[in-house]
């Protein structure tokens, strides 16, 4: 989809939280925040969003022959780099910025940007915490979840577990029917309060900490439950040496050139925010 990049919105201006709503992400590790973007803001970016997804789908079986992560959704990483339009929308100072204060740091750089596009029947998202795929030290990360369409309760927005990300690293199984069962298990032996924002409108978003443990259900409609993500970390946070082929293969492609105990930065990840 051509659209001239100049008569994009460029979303500087500054979404004002309260100190009650830090408060809340900083105790439960996620938080749902109401019109991040406007309707026109959505309806300007959604389509050039949407299509590239579509150009670089990569799923060629139909979703009843694919595995548990591949039913979850069409998922598409640094569209950034792929698009001056859609660049726009991932370094938007006004979603970095929300990042910034969520997690009281004075400044972020993108760890990468993700499409998460669940299809009409696509399948549920298995309880996990993206931090274990992330060769990051600390707790001092974060993803914004912004729907580019309404996603009505019947579709299924995430399930967060309430304050599990001060735990840190649970466990090791990546997303999966064994992570669903397992991590399922560990929060009702736990305790631990789940909670579900409920229907969503376009251009809502909810921000989770990089080890909050979250899951979604599947999409049971004719219509796609489009997401596109955001991931964020705080400036100066180091490289921790990864553990395990999921790490290793974040590094080599979302931190080229870092190795364990550098301070992460590469060309695919600038700085996006600074007080």
């Amino acid at each position: 989809m051509s659209v001239n990049l100049e008569s994009l919105p460029l979303m500087e201006n500054e979404y004002k939280l309260t100190p009650e709503q830090i408060d809340s992400y900083q105790k439960d590790g996620h938080i749902f925040l109401r019109n991040v973007m406007s309707q026109d803001e959505v309806d300007q970016y959604g389509p050039i969003i949407s299509d590239l997804v579509m150009q670089k789908n990569y799923h060629d079986k139909p979703i009843s022959e694919r595995d548990t992560y591949g039913k979850a959704f069409i998922q598409v990483g640094n569209l950034w780099k792929m698009s001056e339009q859609v660049a726009r929308y991932v370094l938007a100072k006004r979603f970095a910025n929300i990042a910034a204060d969520l997690m009281g740091v004075d400044g972020v750089r993108i760890y990468h940007d993700q499409a998460l596009f669940k299809e009409p029947g696509g399948g549920h998202t298995p309880w996990h915490q993206d931090q274990i795929y992330w060769p990051l030290e600390g707790n001092k990360t974060i993803t914004m979840w912004m729907p580019l369409v309404p996603v009505p309760e019947e579709v299924g927005t995430m399930t967060f577990a309430s304050g599990s990300y001060h735990k840190g690293f649970i466990s090791k199984v990546e997303i999966s029917d064994e992570s669903h069962r397992t991590l399922g298990e560990y929060i009702q032996g736990k305790n631990i309060p789940q909670v579900n924002y409920g229907a969503m409108a376009a251009g809502d978003a909810t921000f989770h900490a990089g080890w909050t443990l979250h899951s979604a259900p599947g999409n049971p409609t004719d219509l796609a439950r489009k997401v596109m993500t955001i991931i964020y970390y705080a400036d100066g946070t180091r490289v921790a040496e990864p553990d395990s082929n999921a790490r290793r293969n974040d590094l080599a492609g979302w931190l080229p050139g870092c190795k364990g105990g550098d301070v992460a930065v590469s060309p695919l990840n600038p700085l996006v925010y600074k007080r």
